[in-house]
């Protein structure tokens, strides 16, 4: 597998699990709560070395695949967690890491993901050391609670690797030795993940494995590499290239700066008292190895290179609050800047909007037109993402809990959310219910269906049916080759997706357009909407919608600037 530049995290020898604890070449009887976070540790820093080509096993080859993104945020969002307790219990880490994965998950895979771990959890709950009989009981509880978490669950994915892995090790289960363990875990999860293609055929088709099933194999790869005493960290090739200084221009409002600083022998309280000279809303928690840094500050760059100093940084948040409160001043109005709040307060009138009724709406999007849109059908809560980025279960959690009502719908918009909206609404202490769109123009077409004078479930029953009565055209470039079913896709292509499937391909985004549209049977529609994206230009897409116009004289063609990155347009089919 490729290596790839990742976190200037301490190696396999620094963590002294196996050189201090256990010499090479003895059984390793038990593990504790520390030697979980190091398995912890080694499994994310293993996925991140690869997560990249994770990325790029999506069936489709669109520019935005991210399962490996997902699952490596994911297991980021655990560590974090991690790092604030101070319990070396077995159960009470892997507990805290489930938590944390919870939180943090995104995408189906990264959703899977933290169902696996919560089994592991409530299996092990109150385990101060775990052996090798009690680890198999908790693979086979993590693979019972993935499954019973997907209410339709489909083999030949991340589902399936962990089945295969909990199904194959009682035959383990005598071997005392916890490194043996691994080493079978990682050749069940290997094979089974070699498997995939004959289980799910668009993954033959497409000539990949799961893309999930590859994500989980590597965290346990990881996780067995540090069990063994090999190399699982890497130092990094290149700086961290810092932020400029910046001066906040008016106001008492200055910057927001968010990070996590990876290192050795961090000192917590040191790093609290400097940052706190550097501004105000100071939040440092963590440990040794793992720091949350958040201040609002006039010079963001001042407490990121004090950071830099100490030790590698990871997600790196900069946000001007400044800017973002002149636009609600200038707006006049309430305006959701993101689904994520900083832990500072901030008025709530500058995160949500008024709603309009007793329920309360969510919705999952990215682009400034797209965001327009929602926001004039009144949505009162943006969580940006969906099929660029999708957001977390907290993000979603937050917004929900954000809006006014105690009834609150929730629109994915993407079929790669909705898993984490589900896990959203159990966490939630609202009447919360998800509505399934898969995309924009379903969530468009639901949100119209919406009648405040009904009550919720009648509102969710009208506005599922809605889905159906819109279809969704995509449009963008091709990033890899590859041949599905009739359709030969050599990358740098324009190719079209049609309600999740691809199935059209094309020398220019217009040809794509004329494609999908006649695959949609535009001309017995009534209104065919493009939605602009930032690779297309307003010229381009006006010219296009007077080709159209040309083309389908019966139909009403509307044209929005919708802002999504990496699609030239958005077809809505009604």
């Amino acid at each position: 597998m490729a290596a790839f530049t990742f976190h200037n995290l301490p190696t396999a020898d620094d963590h002294g699990l196996l050189t201090d604890k256990y010499p090479p070449g003895s059984p390793v009887l038990s593990l504790d709560g520390e030697d979980f976070r190091a398995l912890f540790r080694a499994g994310c820093a293993w996925l991140e070395r690869d997560h990249q080509t994770v990325n790029a096993l999506n069936v489709f080859p669109v520019p935005d695949g991210d399962t490996g993104t997902n699952m490596l945020l994911t297991m980021q969002s655990a560590l974090e967690e991690i790092g604030g307790l101070q319990s070396n219990h077995a159960g009470d880490v892997i507990k805290a890491a489930a938590h944390g994965a919870l939180m943090g998950a995104r995408g189906n895979s990264g959703v899977i993901l933290s169902q696996i771990f919560r089994g592991l959890a409530r299996r092990l709950e109150g385990e101060t050391l775990v052996d090798a009989a009690e680890l198999v009981a908790a693979f086979q509880a993590g693979s019972e609670t993935a499954y019973r978490g997907v209410v339709r669950p489909v083999e030949g994915t991340i589902l399936t690797v962990i089945r295969e892995v909990a199904e194959a090790l009682p035959v383990k289960a005598t071997d005392n030795d916890l490194r043996a363990l691994f080493g079978h875990i990682v050749r069940v999860a290997a094979s089974a993940v070699e498997r995939t293609p004959t289980l799910l055929p668009v993954l033959a088709e497409a000539g990949v494995v799961d893309a999930g099933g590859q994500g989980l194999f590597l965290i346990l790869e990881g996780m067995h590499r540090c069990l063994q005493g090999l190399e699982v960290f890497v130092t990094p090739t290149a700086a961290v290239e810092m932020i400029e200084h910046a001066e906040v221009l008016v106001g008492e409002y200055g910057y927001d700066v968010q990070c996590v600083v990876l290192g050795m022998g961090l000192d917590v309280e040191q790093m609290r008292h400097d940052i706190a000279q550097m501004g105000d809303s100071v939040l440092v928690v963590g440990d040794s190895r793992t720091v949350k840094v958040h201040v609002h500050t006039d010079r963001p760059g001042t407490p990121l290179n004090y950071c830099a100093a100490l030790g590698q940084l990871d997600r790196v948040i900069v946000e001007n609050m400044q800017m973002q409160y002149e636009r609600f001043v200038g707006e006049g109005g309430p305006r959701m800047e993101g689904a994520v709040a900083a832990p500072a307060p901030v008025p709530p009138a500058a995160r949500v909007s008024v709603p309009l009724g007793p329920i309360g709406t969510v919705a999952v999007t990215v682009g400034e037109g797209l965001e327009s849109v929602f926001r004039s059908l009144g949505v009162q809560a943006i969580v940006p993402g969906g099929q660029t980025m999708n957001p977390s279960t907290e993000d979603l959690l937050k917004a929900i809990e954000q809006v006014a009502t105690d009834e609150v719908i929730v629109l994915p918009n993407n079929k790669n959310v909705i898993l984490a909206a589900q896990q959203a609404q159990q966490l939630s202490s609202k009447k919360v219910r998800v509505v399934p769109s898969k995309s924009i123009p379903q969530g468009i077409s639901a949100l119209l269906a919406l009648n405040q004078q009904a009550d919720l479930e009648t509102n969710v029953q009208m506005m599922e049916a809605a889905l159906s009565s819109v279809q969704t055209g995509e449009v963008t470039v091709a990033v890899r080759d590859v041949n599905l079913g009739h359709i030969r896709v050599a990358a740098g292509d324009f190719i079209g997706l049609r309600d999740d499937e691809l199935t059209a391909r094309g020398d220019n985004p217009e040809a794509v357009v004329f494609a999908l549209l006649e695959q949609m049977a535009a001309e017995d529609a009534e209104i065919v909407t493009l939605y602009r994206g930032e690779p297309a230009s307003t010229a381009e897409a006006e010219a296009l919608v007077a080709a159209l116009r040309d083309r389908y004289p019966e139909q009403e063609i509307e044209l929005v600037d919708g802002g999504q990155p990496y699609y030239h347009y958005i077809l809505s089919v009604e």
